[in-house]
């Protein structure tokens, strides 16, 4: 037996105890929507400081809000009502339950980029423009929106013994691994990157943008996204449909990804859209002379074959 046995303690992370902040009466202040409405106002400031820097009117952007934000919680909760329909099929009452959580990032993308679309149209600036303004945002406030599923005990991962592994409680673990204690904080990996890609596309929009055509800064966040979430999203343990050992959710991203690097690879060829410098007006030279008149002589504006 060894004269010195150190044992490591074992470290994890807790799980909240109540994913509820306070409760009056019959209402319950819950963390997953209060964190949701904080994301949404870190969007929207970060969308202000993004058309401020443009030269554009940062008051555009409570227009481009009022669309985006119900376009991209609607798109999110059909996304995930749809992809996980076995769940809801049964119980059509808990689809308006946004606070219990449940909303999917490609319907994020794909109902906020359509609310993004008719504020576009709507306040006169250029649709890849307002996209570009969105997508540090759109980033930062995913990054606040995933600390939501830490409170919801949601959206973990395999089971680990890491470090950082996350304490699940019984009742919210899947049944096949319902005797383990903890598992990977898939959420917290995703906050974190999200945070990575955010840094990044501020950088390139304020160092870049003005090389680059509008709608590059938003692909970037496409592709940053989607090289994070496909390998989170395969050691998550939350049901989903699987097909050739791929989560749809990874071939969803994947798809992303290729849309994303071809529009890349295409605008990054071209360059940036710039209005065209009227030519320069040319100087007249001097008249010709007619037959027979001497030269330096002055004719009158007017005269000619015709006239006197």
């Amino acid at each position: 037996m060894p004269l010195l046995e150190i044992t490591l303690p074992l470290l994890s992370i807790p799980s909240p105890d109540s994913n509820v902040i306070v409760e009056l009466g019959p209402l319950r202040l819950r963390w997953y929507g209060t964190l949701l409405a904080l994301a949404v106002l870190l969007a929207g400031w970060m969308t202000q400081r993004e058309f401020r820097r443009r030269a554009l009117d940062p008051e555009q952007v409570y227009t481009v809000a009022a669309w985006c934000v119900p376009g991209g919680i609607i798109g999110a909760r059909l996304y995930h009502v749809i992809t996980d329909w076995d769940r809801f099929s049964d119980d059509l009452a808990s689809i308006p339950a946004l606070w219990e959580g449940g909303l999917g990032m490609f319907g994020v993308i794909v109902g906020g980029a359509t609310g993004a679309l008719i504020a576009a149209r709507r306040i006169g600036v250029p649709f890849g423009t307002v996209f570009d303004s969105i997508a540090p945002g759109l980033i930062a406030a995913q990054a606040i929106g995933r600390l939501g599923n830490w409170f919801n005990q949601e959206l973990f991962g395999r089971p680990t013994d890491l470090p950082w592994a996350l304490e699940i409680d019984p009742e919210h673990r899947p049944a096949r691994y319902a005797a383990e204690e903890t598992f990977h904080p898939t959420f917290l990996y995703e906050a974190l990157w999200n945070v990575v890609v955010c840094v990044a596309l501020l950088l390139i929009a304020r160092r870049l943008w003005r090389r680059l055509r509008p709608g590059v800064v938003f692909a970037c966040y496409l592709v940053g996204y989607s090289i994070g979430r496909f390998p989170i999203e395969g050691i998550r343990v939350d049901p989903a449909h699987e097909w050739l050992g791929l989560r749809l959710n990874q071939y969803v991203f994947a798809v992303v990804f290729v849309v994303a690097v071809a529009f890349l690879a295409w605008a990054l060829r071209r360059p940036p859209d710039v209005p065209d410098e009227p030519a320069p007006r040319r100087r007249r030279g001097p008249t010709a002379r007619r037959p027979g008149e001497p030269a330096g002589a002055v004719r009158r504006r007017g005269a000619g074959p015709g006239r006197g």
